[in-house]
């Protein structure tokens, strides 16, 4: 059985390995492929996962290989989750916001302004969240089990028509934003929609809706968003998806021991290599999108201020108040967030 709690150590430490030193050892072992499920090109959310199936590859001549599918190609968006518990492919990263029905307790990690501060604080947060035994026990219904963070950093808006320079401006504009998220949109006035992410750009291009968040920046420009909109938003720090990647059950039970623990041991170089990912995203596209003309909006303090006392906790109560009752432990959950991160602050 997966140790949820060995797993979140060696993330936590970063297991002192980097990628090079991860490679120094051979594995010996059976020949084992699996599939893995994704949406979406490469990019930078899918770096970690990658780097896993890049070091688990090398690490054993070639005799456990995990091979990633892009776009859809081995499972929707939205059933990622279906598919691991039918015993189709052997993970997936999901979006709890993709299927909320389906796993009722993930959302709360996708409640808007929580205090995550960096992918440090991110890291710690998430892992100890998904470690809680209403969370196993959610995957498990899945046949699934945790394994790590693609730790999306904050959504930001891109989107058409004039740009939303006051708070007021986002009253009766539809907008892709996703979970608790989308309700502190309405609390602006805002008209948020659920709309997985392979089909934002042709919802934007079409003026299906007029703004899609998205982590900034690199999925607005994995997603191509940047060649039909006139403005993007930079310090909105709206919140993010909590996205994550799962294992089979039954995939893990059935692996080879050295092969379980060579997964353990290469989560720090994931996370290492998802930071450092999203940082290269950033230096590479802000540049870029001043160079097209795109008008940068930022809000000052006291606009933050506001939309953080309109927009946060009285999403969190309702997120409480509404789960609570599916049998939830809504406050519970929100404490440990708000507790972990600040531990993890202070380390």
């Amino acid at each position: 059985m997966l140790d949820v709690r060995k797993l979140a150590l060696a993330a936590v430490a970063g297991v002192a390995l980097v990628a090079g030193g991860a490679s120094a050892q051979t594995v010996d072992g059976p020949k084992v492929n699996w599939k893995f499920s994704t949406w979406g090109p490469p990019r930078a959310q899918t770096a970690g996962i990658e780097k896993v199936a890049e070091i688990v590859k090398e690490r054993t001549n070639g005799n456990f290989t995990i091979d990633i599918g892009f776009a859809e190609q081995y499972a929707p968006a939205r059933e990622g989750l279906d598919s691991i518990k039918i015993g189709v492919i052997d993970g997936a990263q999901i979006s709890g916001s993709y299927h909320p029905g389906k796993n009722p307790a993930l959302n709360g990690l996708e409640m808007p302004f929580l205090p995550l501060g960096d992918h440090d604080v991110r890291i710690a947060v998430q892992e100890a969240y998904m470690q809680h035994p209403v969370l196993v026990k959610e995957m498990a219904r899945w046949n699934a089990v945790f394994y790590a963070s693609a730790i999306l950093p904050a959504y930001e808006f891109f989107g058409v028509g004039e740009p939303p320079k006051a708070l007021e401006d986002w009253k009766g504009r539809r907008v892709r934003a996703l979970g608790g998220m989308g309700d502190a949109m309405r609390t602006l006035g805002a008209v948020p929609t659920t709309v997985p992410a392979p089909e934002v750009y042709n919802g934007l291009e079409r003026g299906i809706f007029d703004a899609a968040s998205f982590p900034y920046t690199y999925a607005h420009i994995s997603y191509r968003l940047h060649e039909v909109s006139k403005w993007y938003t930079a310090n909105m720090a709206l919140g993010a998806a909590n996205v994550v990647e799962v294992l089979s059950k039954s995939s893990w039970d059935a692996l080879p021991k050295q092969y379980q623990d060579l997964l353990i041991e290469v989560k720090g170089p994931h996370y290492d290599t998802l930071k450092a990912a999203f940082k290269k995203a950033d230096d590479a596209n802000l540049p870029m999108l001043k160079e097209r003309g795109l008008i940068e909006v930022r809000y000052t303090d006291e606009q933050r201020a506001k939309l953080i006392e309109m927009g946060a906790q009285p999403v969190w109560d309702k997120w409480v108040a509404e789960a609570t009752p599916k049998g939830v432990p809504a406050q519970e959950l929100m404490d440990l967030i708000f507790e972990t991160a600040k531990k993890a602050s202070k380390s």
